[in-house]
């Protein structure tokens, strides 16, 4: 495929694209030069809606003529203001509004979660991870088992992909959870690994866990806006996520948490309590006792942070406006127009780490440049210094995500392109 040829083909999909004025929707970051860059980062942060500027400055005005009034008075209460959320949310995840919140952080909902359904007994204790767990949640479920006086040589199980390969097998992570059956309490996974980008069977892997007695929980940050996910259908425990990435709703933006209906009710669960978690209808008796929410809200702490939740309005909008079978579509046309891309121009240069397969795969392609991950370095730098934002990741990832809503294929091509001239020698 030439140059010529690939930007021909990227011109006659934009024309076809039926999501492309969706762009316009958005505020892109410019190039070191000043050109429009080509943003290739959503799986890190996703752009701003072009609105969520107003969203917030509709809350600070708020907050300047009603100040504590703002809680009640109507129309949008903050009173309220969090419910509006769950909805839309349950939509991208596959779950019922009652079993999904927006609050906290990801990490902060991992660690409230797992003070939930870790419950460790003398018999079964053991935690099983991926190898290469993004490190948040390495760290969160190492502190948990700290707190419950437990190592992570005696309790944590690592699965690894095989000798020479990059990526997990589920036959492998299954075979993992069956030979731990007697002692597993609990499988944290990704639905989507962030380093990768392999798209895991979420329902398959579910099933396992909880066949062998354990507790099943996800972490969606890379899969939220990127690939669908029917956590309720599934039977997942729990679930959390982030709204910064492929969600456009900020950095640091609050996050999301799933707790399925099985659970969602059980008031008797132990957990970590606050305030906005107890019963609405008495949250504001002040009594001493805490009698928590059904579903999901139970598990809130603090009463929602308004203006860091205001750029979520705008984001979800835009989701539930260009529909996620929608947006899935063209992520597998852009990775795949671009996989065929990178394979014809720069093949035996650069691997992609990425799998082929639509099942297996989102918005991310992470490459790895054959030479070495000093050469790789190099190389990355000069595509940023080109206006190419994409990420790096330890030890030799480039990650290049081209995300449906405000991506073009076009891009793609620039980026490819951008690679090549990257690669050659100084």
């Amino acid at each position: 495929m030439t140059e010529s040829t690939a930007a021909a083909e990227a011109t006659s999909l934009d024309r076809a694209d039926e999501l492309a004025s969706f762009r316009d929707r958005f505020r892109l970051p410019l190039a070191p030069d000043g050109r429009p860059a080509v943003y290739l980062c959503g799986n890190s942060l996703g752009p701003m809606p072009a609105d969520a500027e107003a969203r917030v400055l509709e809350q600070l005005e708020r907050w300047r003529t009603l100040a504590v009034r703002g809680h009640h008075a109507e129309p949008g209460a903050w009173l309220h203001y969090h419910e509006q959320f769950a909805a839309p949310l349950g939509r991208l995840v596959g779950a019922a509004p009652g079993e999904v919140v927006a609050m906290n952080t990801l990490t902060v909902n991992l660690n409230l979660l797992l003070v939930s359904f870790y419950r460790p007994t003398a018999t079964r204790h053991k935690i099983l991870i991926e190898h290469g767990a993004f490190p948040s949640d390495r760290y969160a479920v190492l502190s948990q088992l700290q707190f419950h006086g437990r190592s992570a040589t005696g309790s944590l199980v690592e699965v690894a992909p095989r000798p020479g390969e990059d990526l997990l097998r589920t036959e492998d992570l299954v075979a993992a959870i069956e030979r731990e059956r007697e002692a597993l309490a609990l499988v944290l996974l990704p639905g989507v690994q962030y380093r990768t980008g392999q798209v895991l069977d979420v329902a398959a892997l579910t099933r396992a866990a909880r066949a062998a007695g354990a507790v099943a929980g996800w972490d969606l940050a890379h899969s939220i806006g990127n690939v669908p996910v029917g956590l309720h259908d599934a039977g997942a425990d729990f679930a959390v996520w982030c709204h910064y990435k492929y969600v456009c709703a900020g950095p640091g933006a609050a996050a999301g948490a799933f707790v399925h209906e099985r659970h969602a009710h059980d008031r008797s669960l132990p957990r970590f309590a606050g305030w906005w978690g107890h019963d609405a209808a008495t949250r504001f008796a002040m009594g001493p006792d805490f009698v928590p929410m059904p579903g999901a809200e139970g598990w809130q702490q603090s009463n929602p942070p308004v203006l860091a939740l205001a750029p979520l309005v705008s984001s979800l909008a835009l989701f539930e406006s260009a529909g996620l079978p929608r947006l899935r579509a063209k992520s597998l046309a852009l990775t795949a127009f671009a996989r065929r891309q990178l394979e014809a121009r720069l093949a035996g240069r650069v691997e992609i780490v990425t799998p082929a397969s639509d099942a297996d795969r989102g918005c991310q392609l992470s490459l790895r440049i054959r030479s070495g991950a000093a050469a790789g370095r190099v190389v990355f730098a000069r595509l940023m210094a080109a206006g190419v934002i994409g990420d790096w990741r330890e030890p030799d990832v480039i990650r290049l995500a081209p995300a449906p809503l405000f991506n073009r294929f076009a891009e793609v091509e620039q980026a490819v392109a951008a690679l090549d001239a990257a690669l050659a020698p100084p």
